[in-house]
């Protein structure tokens, strides 16, 4: 499959509140900034149009016909690490580059991932039941029909928010083995009493949920900003894009806590060392899509952007 083909035949993701991305970061000509979630190549496209030199990553196969479409266009300007975005800071080092002025992350599935039935991301349409954003290691099937239940209901709880957990793995072990998305939907339709009319499709928390367990994403998430931390300079910016409310949480907490906003002790109590110095400084009023772009993009309707500058501290030795 060719860079052009992809381009034709599959509508490429639409990068969400780009305007209010391209502004956080605050691009000069020649600077050095990260995509590290790719994709498509939404954002990279436009931080390349303000003249920035840009390092792509992408830990999904499916990614690179993209990204040799960039190359083709922008050479130089543009590489690409088919790499999980925890690794950034090793692998820019790898490459010689020790420090970089911006990083943008768009946390979560893209549309590529969720418009493609083979991946088995979503219920839509039938597809083996796969989920695995690098295509490789333990797959949606492989947990669902390994796992214990109590360790199923704790992921669907976790990160799904399910409050049924339990009755929903007890279904899901009852029913193995599976193979389909088709299946697992129907499964936990059946366990949840779905009917016709609901708003919600019951199956759409315990999707979310299996799909973050597999990919490992609220790690991946965590290191990342740690990575980020260590190779922005001072001045950098770093702005992330999340999409429910688990990913927000961890951003929103690793910039309280790095730009010293992580609340203070009691008045009454001894004065206790002050711990590392802030890593960013105060983070800039979280930001979301207005009805324009949700009406033009039903993705964007639940994004929260948020954004901070790299102080000159040192990089903090504990994890985010």
């Amino acid at each position: 499959m060719t860079a052009d083909s992809v381009l034709m035949d599959n509508p490429p993701h639409i990068p969400v509140l780009l305007d209010e991305v391209i502004t956080a970061l605050a691009i000069h000509p020649g600077e050095r900034h990260v995509d590290a979630t790719f994709g498509a190549g939404g954002y990279t496209r436009a931080m390349l149009a303000k003249g920035a030199m840009v390092h792509g990553f992408d830990r999904d196969p499916d990614a690179r016909p993209y990204a040799e479409a960039v190359l083709s266009e922008h050479g130089e300007m543009f590489r690409f690490h088919p790499a999980e975005f925890s690794q950034l800071d090793s692998v820019l080092r790898e490459a010689g580059i020790e420090a970089v002025d911006g990083i943008v992350f768009d946390i979560g599935v893209s549309s590529m991932q969720l418009d493609r039935p083979e991946r088995g991301f979503s219920f839509r349409e039938d597809g083996p039941l796969d989920m695995r954003m690098a295509q490789s290691g333990e797959s949606a099937a492989d947990f669902l029909n390994s796992a214990e239940a109590d360790a199923i209901a704790d992921v669907l709880y976790l990160y799904g928010e399910e409050r049924q957990s339990r009755r929903v793995a007890r279904a899901i072990c009852a029913a193995r083995p599976l193979q389909t998305t088709a299946e697992l939907a129907a499964i936990i339709r059946k366990a949840l009493g779905h009917h016709p009319g609901m708003k919600k499709d019951p199956a759409t928390r315990s999707f979310q949920a299996i799909r973050i367990h597999v990919n490992g994403e609220m790690d991946e998430l965590r290191a990342g900003l740690t990575a980020a931390e260590a190779m922005l300079k001072p001045g950098g910016r770093l702005a992330v894009v999340t999409f429910h409310s688990l990913e927000d949480r961890i951003v929103k907490q690793f910039f309280r806590t790095r730009s010293g906003r992580q609340g203070g002790g009691s008045r009454h109590l001894p004065v206790t060392d002050a711990g590392p110095q802030p890593s960013f400084g105060k983070p800039a009023k979280a930001i979301r899509a207005g009805d324009e772009e949700c009406a033009r993009n039903p993705r964007a309707r639940s994004a929260t952007l948020r954004a901070a500058i790299r102080t000159d501290a040192p990089t903090w030795k504990e994890a985010a």
